[in-house]
């Protein structure tokens, strides 16, 4: 199949998406990690890049985030070009990255840690409501970041990003390491997060975990997207997913 009919045949063709990613090359210094990721993504979706480990997916949220040191192809966000955007340009239109190291900061507590990133937009979550989806933060609010467990950490990363008015997140590995019980609780809170019209795209290794989430999986392989399922289609194509992942 050529480059152009893959393409075409990952991508979604119904709905407008939100996210429009054509193309996208993306290096480390002199290390070229991506190689032509093209991807949709549609408003309110909840959308997983699968793939083995070094396949490309983190790289390819740092891509979308600007945070690679050079770039190029098109990452259109709502309608506007954001390849030549700086980070924090593209923050401020209302993108937000949960990364895998969860960045807590170990000299604030719990409430520090929370209200620290600033509000960018309309449309962010209370504070009130994020401690409705997350009851263990308001029991620790007063406690030091790196003074939580990890799930709890993992809470807090992504309620930090929730008040800011992004409408756009991006969350790596939300699951690893974590208790089969918060796992449920997080996949719990991307499925209300889903009903509240974020838009989010999801990096998971856990492909049982991303089934019980998402509306389509994107299957990263050398910088590529090689294969898009829908989620409706995940059981057929288990065997395929098995050989693509090495499960």
């Amino acid at each position: 199949m050529s480059d152009a009919s893959l393409a075409q045949a990952t991508r979604p063709d119904t709905g407008e998406a939100l996210l429009h990613i054509s193309g996208l090359q993306g290096w480390y210094g002199e290390s070229h990690v991506l190689h032509g990721i093209d991807l949709d993504v549609k408003r309110g979706e909840v959308a997983t890049l699968l793939g083995r480990n070094g396949a490309g997916k983190t790289s390819t949220l740092l891509a979308i985030m600007g945070i690679l040191a050079k770039r190029s192809g098109s990452v259109m966000f709502n309608g506007t070009e954001t390849i030549a955007m700086q980070p924090r340009q593209i923050a401020r239109m209302g993108i937000a990255i949960c990364p895998e190291e969860r960045g807590i900061f170990s000299s604030l507590n719990v409430e520090e840690n929370l209200m620290l990133p600033p509000r960018i937009a309309d449309g962010g979550l209370s504070v009130e409501r994020i401690y409705e989806l997350f009851p263990n933060l308001r029991e620790r609010l007063r406690s030091q970041g790196t003074k939580l467990s990890g799930g709890e950490q993992q809470m807090l990363a992504i309620a930090r990003i929730l008040r800011t008015g992004a409408r756009l997140l991006l969350l790596d590995e939300p699951t690893e390491g974590l208790a089969p019980v918060i796992v449920q609780q997080i996949g719990r809170t991307i499925r209300e997060l889903k009903a509240h019209g974020f838009t989010i795209v999801l990096v998971e290794q856990n492909f049982r975990f991303a089934a019980s989430v998402s509306d389509r999986h994107y299957v990263v392989e050398q910088g590529k997207v090689i294969d898009m399922i829908p989620n409706a289609d995940m059981d057929a194509n288990i065997d395929k997913l098995h050989t693509y992942l090495g499960v």
